[in-house]
C-alpha cells in the first residue's frame, strides 16, 4: 500500500524537475537570443566566457525561481486544498457508516478561496437534515412498536379469560367485544400507517377532478350519525350549497373522516359540532368545530405529528395518526391547516384550498 502511494508521488516530482528543466532551458535560450540580436544592433562584442556565465546565472536563477514557486504552491495546495479535502473525506466516510452526528469545521478562507466552506455548510446541513431524519425513524418504529403491542396485549389477555372455565355468557360477550375492538384499533393503526407511508414516499399521487364539495361534506358528516346519536351531540352546519372544486376527492374525504371523528370522539355527550364551508374569492375554507376538552397552546404545537396524543385520556379510541395523515393530505394537495383551541372549551380546525 505505501509503495502504491510512493509511485504517484515520484512519478509527480519527476514531471516537476522536467518541467522546471524546460522552462530554464527555455528562458535561457531566450535570453541568450536577445542578447545576441542586442549586441548584433548595438555593435557590441561579448566574449564567451561572459555569455556562458549569463547563461549558467540565467539558468539558475530561473530554476531556483521556479523551484520556490513550485514550493509555495505545493504549501498552498496542502493547507488550502488537502487539508479541507481530507476533512470532508473523512466526514463523508462517518456519515457511510451511519453517523449523521458529524460536523465539519469550517477552514480558514484566503482571497478567493471560498468554495470549500459552501461545500462544508451543504455538508453539515446535510448531516443535521439525516440526523433528524434518523431521530424520527427511531422514534416512529418505537411508536409503532408500543401501539401495536397494546392491542396485541388486550387481544391475548382477553382470549385467556375467554379459555377459563365457568364464565357466564355476559363475560364471554364483554370478552369478546374487548377483543373485536382492540382488533379494529389494530386494523385502523396499521391502515394509517401504510397510507401515511406511501404519502411520505410519495406513492400515493393526487388524481384532481372536479366534484361537489358541499355534496362530500354531508357524505362524511352523515357517516357518523350514530357515533353523534349515541353521544347526543348537536350538529350545527353552514355549508354553501353547490361549491365545486377541482381536487382528489378520495384524499379530501381523508381529512374530513378524520377530522369529523375527531370532533365526535373528543366533545362529551349533549356538546355540540360545527361544519362549515365558505368560499372566500378564489379559496374554499371548510371549518370543524367543536365543544370538547380543547388543548393547551404546547399541545397545539405538535398536534400534527405522528403518534401525538395530546389527551392521554383518549388514547384508547386513537392512534395519533389521524391528524399526520390530514396534515399530510392537505400539503399534498397544496391546502393549508391550522387549529384554534381553547382548554376546556373546544377546537376549530381550519383547511383551505384554492378551488
Amino acid at each position: 500500500m505505501k509503495k502504491n502511494r510512493q509511485k504517484p508521488f515520484f512519478r509527480a516530482l519527476q514531471n516537476y524537475v522536467t518541467f522546471f528543466l524546460l522552462v530554464a532551458f527555455t528562458v535561457t535560450c531566450c535570453m541568450l537570443l536577445f542578447v545576441r540580436i542586442l549586441a548584433d544592433s548595438m555593435g557590441l562584442v561579448f566574449d564567451k566566457d561572459n555569455i556562458a556565465d549569463a547563461a549558467k546565472l540565467t539558468f539558475g536563477n530561473v530554476l531556483l525561481i521556479s523551484f520556490g514557486a513550485a514550493t509555495i504552491d505545493y504549501i498552498r495546495r496542502k493547507l488550502m486544498v488537502d487539508r479541507p479535502v481530507k476533512r470532508i473525506m473523512a466526514a463523508l466516510d462517518q456519515v457511510m457508516q451511519g453517523d449523521f452526528s458529524v460536523r465539519i469545521p469550517p477552514v480558514k478562507e484566503f482571497a478567493g478561496e471560498t468554495g470549500f466552506n459552501e461545500i462544508i455548510r451543504s455538508i453539515n446541513a446535510m448531516t443535521a437534515e439525516l440526523q433528524g431524519t434518523e431521530t424520527l425513524r427511531t422514534d416512529f418504529i418505537a411508536n409503532v412498536s408500543h401501539e401495536l403491542k397494546t392491542p396485541l396485549a388486550v387481544m391475548g389477555n382477553y382470549a385467556t379469560m375467554l379459555q377459563q372455565p365457568g364464565i357466564s355468557d355476559a363475560e364471554r360477550m364483554e370478552y369478546a367485544k374487548s377483543i373485536s375492538m382492540a382488533a379494529r384499533r389494530l386494523a385502523a393503526l396499521i391502515t394509517n400507517i401504510l397510507k401515511l407511508n406511501k404519502l411520505e414516499n410519495q406513492q400515493i399521487f393526487p388524481q384532481p377532478k372536479e366534484f361537489d364539495l358541499s355534496e362530500q361534506l354531508c357524505e362524511c358528516l352523515l357517516v357518523f350519525e350514530d357515533a353523534w346519536e349515541a353521544k347526543n351531540l348537536e350538529i350545527e352546519t353552514d355549508i354553501e350549497e353547490d361549491v365545486r372544486i377541482k381536487s382528489d376527492p378520495e384524499l379530501l374525504s381523508l381529512v374530513w373522516n378524520n377530522l369529523i371523528s375527531n370532533a365526535v370522539k373528543f366533545t362529551p355527550d349533549g356538546g355540540t359540532i360545527g361544519l362549515s364551508l365558505k368560499t372566500e374569492g378564489s379559496s374554499v375554507v371548510v371549518q370543524v368545530r367543536d365543544t370538547g376538552c380543547g388543548m393547551k397552546p404546547e399541545v397545539g404545537q405538535h398536534i400534527f405529528e405522528k403518534f401525538y396524543q395530546g389527551d392521554t385520556s383518549h388514547a384508547t379510541q386513537g392512534n395519533g395518526l389521524g391528524l399526520a395523515l390530514v396534515k399530510r393530505v392537505v400539503d399534498i394537495l397544496n391546502g393549508e391547516i391550522g387549529v384554534q383551541s381553547v382548554y376546556g372549551q373546544g377546537s376549530t380546525f381550519t383547511v383551505k384550498f384554492k378551488r
